[in-house]
């Protein structure tokens, strides 16, 4: 396979000029690139860019770390964050992680190795204050508020538009909420914010039996009415507009009144069904994880979300 070095020994011109054509460098006379990308054509060479981006010190290469993609929240944060990097020039790279803490060090650890111009963290498994001692080895972003661990964040400021949901749901007189969460509290800063601003409006916890973990997908929300339809709910929120349908089509499909329901995301269902959500704006999240991990610097962007009302 030809290289630099044979282009320039039958050109007859030094390697730094030949680096300058190919890189189309400006200050190569007309005749001297005509007769180097003769050479070059002569030889079908195409230069290499795994050797270009190592001589940058650049993979131009970003891993997003994703512990699962059927979750209308993922999905929406992973779109965002291949839109900003197709606009960069950059790449994403997805990487599984299922919550597994050895699979999340091992991504780390080919930071430490080069391997990523930085990372993008959706969701853990880690401690912040471990992922935050990598960050010596490139960018790090997580995708929520990192409190008191500096760490460059991207995330959404959830918890007015959560208080100003339960205090609307006050006000219409539930009293029975059931509440569809991914994971349990102490194991996700979302179910925190969500159960903490429970407590904040009605001044107690929600009852142990209508909240209901593990939720992803549509079939995840269908098996929750099945569990919670006996214990008739006046108002079930869901934490995605798709899981809050997948609830609906439980009671539908059994001839059961349909309680009031609330979603996430603003999703198309949630706009097929006319069922109020909690718009978080992922995908802007997403495209902004992505801007911080080509940034040096530790900085946080953080975007409000909107409650939406409808019948």
């Amino acid at each position: 396979m030809a290289n630099i070095h044979d282009i320039a020994r039958l050109s007859g011109y030094s390697t730094a000029t030949v680096s300058r054509v190919l890189n189309l460098h400006p200050y190569v006379s007309a005749s001297a690139r005509a007769k180097i990308q003769a050479v070059i054509d002569q030889l079908d060479y195409v230069p290499s860019t795994m050797a270009q981006n190592l001589s940058a010190g650049k993979t131009r290469t970003i891993g997003v770390i994703l512990p699962h993609t059927d979750h209308p929240y993922f999905q929406q944060l992973v779109t965002g964050i291949l839109n900003a990097a197709m606009a960069g020039n950059y790449h994403a790279v997805i990487l599984p992680s299922r919550y597994d803490q050895k699979l999340e060090e091992t991504y780390l650890e080919a930071l430490r190795r080069h391997a990523f111009d930085g990372l993008i963290f959706t969701s853990h498994g880690l401690s912040l204050t471990t992922i935050a001692a990598y960050q010596k080895y490139g960018p790090i972003v997580v995708c929520e508020n990192p409190g008191r661990v500096k760490l460059a964040a991207a995330y959404a400021e959830r918890t007015p538009a959560y208080r100003k949901a339960f205090r609307w749901m006050q006000a219409q007189g539930y009293l029975k909420i059931a509440l569809l969460l991914s994971r349990p509290y102490a194991q996700s800063a979302t179910s925190k914010l969500t159960i903490n601003s429970y407590v904040d409006v009605f001044g107690q916890r929600p009852p142990h039996s209508l909240v209901v973990y593990q939720m992803r997908t549509f079939q995840d929300g269908y098996h929750a009415g099945a569990e919670l339809a006996p214990q008739h709910p006046d108002f079930i929120l869901g934490n995605g507009d798709d899981i809050a349908a997948g609830v609906r089509q439980y009671f539908v499909d059994h001839h059961l009144p349909v309680p009031p329901l609330m979603g996430q995301e603003n999703q198309l269902s949630s706009h097929l069904l006319n069922m109020s959500t909690i718009d978080h704006h992922v995908t802007a999240i997403g495209a902004a994880a992505l801007k911080l991990a080509l940034r040096a610097e530790v900085a946080q962007t953080v975007i409000q979300s909107d409650l939406i009302l409808r019948d």
